[in-house]
Parts: structure tokens; C-alpha cells; sequence
């Protein structure tokens, strides 16, 4: 993950609050996404996810707090800022008598930035969407290829800040494939992705560091594999003979979850290395560990969010 932190954040928020009434759909959010990095922003439906981002994108203006692009104040210089995003909404408005053609270019020209035909016939090509396709008109098209027009649009300009609400929603799995060598390619060329999403496998893949939101509160900010490492691991222990009896003491820390003649499964929080040392003398003929996965720590969180 890039670490230039002498460089202004590609995203800044400091106390941002958005209040409907009594409703307070975002409450003093503070959080600042370093230039070049992924970053997962996560949340139930109604955390308070595309609330901000429409902050970012000038289209709501907070209660409280100012949130900032690369430096440039969101509300004061809206426009300055838009220009310089990409953006993928939850849900595309389309005009259903456009062609796909006359959408990009028409989103092209109200961004106010140049298209490099080449690229987006790269990206043309890597979503599979042909001339044909082009010509049609919008309300033809699934809501697969929609989504996938909606991707060309917000990389087009190949942009500085990529602002990415749920943009797999609706994709096969080979266009998703196709989708993450996209986020690493203009993560390669120095871009920052910002990007809200419900599968946690995908945010596992592909972001740097992730931020969880909970009823409008930032209640986890963390680098993915600092998350991973919050979730217990499952270690299996294989033997070459049969061993009788059971582990009679195991170091704090370790729970035993299943026991066979051949291999005990047993849970570990930390390091292994006191596991080791209570195997020594066992006829132990490997050891499997099972890293835990991001879902296992953040399905704690929803959990607790539904209640």
C-alpha cells in the first residue's frame, strides 16, 4: 500500500454530521484515505455510506464538518473536485432514449475532462461491451450491461480519486475478474480508489485498509490484514500414529474443537509458537493452519448492527 503521507489525503473528513431532523444519518466522521491506496468503506444498508459520499461529491452538504479532495474543500470548490472523480453511483440514472455512446460522451463533457479514445476502447474491450452495444439505446440494456457502462464512465477520464459505490452489483464473475485487474492497473499509476461494497470477499482481494460504519458512527478503521488478524485461526494437527488421549493442558488462548486418534482441530488466538512447544514429544506428522478470513471479524459487527 502507498504510504506518502506528506502529500495531502486523497479523501479528508473532519466531524462530518448529516442530520434529516431527528434522523442523524452521519455523526462526526472523521477519516483520512492515503493517495494510492484501495480503501473499503463498508456498512449495512443505511450506515451512512452513500451519505457520504455525496458529501465528497457536493451532491449533500453536511450538517457539520468539512471533507476535502486532495485538499480542495468539497462544498467551496465542488466542481474542482468533481472533476477530478470518478464516480460510480449505487444506483445509475439513465436516459433510457441515449445510446451508450452519446451517455459516455455526454458524462465526458459535463466532467469537464479528456477522454483518450484508446483507453476507453481498453476498457471497451475488458468489459465486453462492442460498437453494437454502443449504438444501442439504454433501455435495452440488462442491468449487467448497464453496470458496465457505468464502470467505463467513471474511468474513462482515467481520474485521480475513483469513488466506487457497490460497482460489481449486478456483474458475472468474469467481468468482476476483469473489474479487479482494473483497480490494480490504476492503482499502479499512482490513483486512489474509494470504494463501498457488500462482499467481503471482494474488499478482502483488493483493498488496502477498510473503514466500517455503523448507524452513521466509524466504529473500525484498520489495514485489512490487521482485521484478519483480530479472528482466531484454525490449526490442524496431523499425527503419524495414533495418539490416545487428548491435549490435557493447551496454552492460553487455544480451544480444542475436535479430537481424533490422528489430529486434534484446535482454535488459536496469537502466535503459535506455545502450541508448538506442547506438541513436542507427539508423533506429529504436519500441521495445518487456516488463516481467518475479513468476513469472520466484520460479521461480528453486522451482527451486533441488527440488533
Amino acid at each position: 500500500m502507498p504510504n506518502d503521507r506528506t502529500a495531502a489525503p486523497a479523501v479528508a473528513l473532519h466531524g462530518i454530521t448529516k442530520k434529516y431532523g431527528r434522523l442523524v444519518a452521519v455523526r462526526n466522521l472523521h477519516l483520512e484515505v492515503i493517495p494510492g491506496e484501495i480503501f473499503g468503506f463498508l456498512g449495512l444498508n443505511g450506515a451512512g455510506k452513500t451519505t457520504t459520499i455525496r458529501i465528497l461529491l457536493d451532491l449533500l452538504r453536511p450538517t457539520a464538518g468539512r471533507a476535502f479532495v486532495f485538499g480542495r474543500d468539497c462544498q467551496r470548490k465542488g466542481l474542482e473536485v468533481r472533476a477530478m472523480v470518478g464516480y460510480l453511483p449505487g444506483e445509475l440514472g439513465l436516459y433510457g432514449d441515449m445510446t451508450g455512446q452519446e451517455l459516455l460522451d455526454l458524462l465526458a463533457r459535463l466532467g469537464r475532462y479528456t477522454v483518450q479514445p484508446e483507453y476507453r476502447a481498453e476498457l471497451l474491450q475488458k468489459l465486453q461491451l462492442s460498437r453494437s452495444d454502443l449504438g444501442r439505446k439504454l433501455r435495452e440494456y440488462s442491468t449487467g450491461m448497464k453496470r458496465k457502462l457505468g464502470l467505463v464512465q467513471a474511468f474513462q477520464g482515467d481520474p485521480t480519486l475513483l469513488i466506487l459505490d457497490e460497482p460489481t452489483e449486478g456483474l458475472d464473475p468474469l467481468m468482476q475478474e476483469f473489474f479487479y485487474e482494473m483497480l490494480f492497473n490504476v492503482q499502479q499509476r499512482g490513483r486512489t480508489v474509494f470504494m463501498s461494497s457488500h462482499v467481503l470477499s471482494e474488499v478482502e482481494r483488493v483493498c488496502d485498509r477498510i473503514a466500517l460504519l455503523r448507524r452513521g458512527e466509524l466504529i473500525l478503521l484498520s489495514p485489512v490484514e490487521e482485521v484478519r488478524r483480530m479472528a482466531a485461526r484454525r490449526v490442524r494437527v496431523l499425527f503419524s500414529q495414533d495418539v490416545l488421549s487428548g491435549p490435557s493442558r493447551l496454552p492460553e488462548g487455544h480451544e480444542v474443537l475436535e479430537v481424533t486418534p490422528r489430529s486434534w482441530s484446535i482454535r488459536v488466538h496469537g502466535a503459535l509458537g506455545s502450541l508448538v512447544n506442547t506438541l513436542s514429544g507427539l508423533p506429529v506428522k504436519d500441521i495445518e493452519v487456516y488463516e481467518p478470513r475479513l468476513e469472520e471479524v466484520l460479521m461480528k459487527y453486522y451482527r451486533e448492527d441488527s440488533l
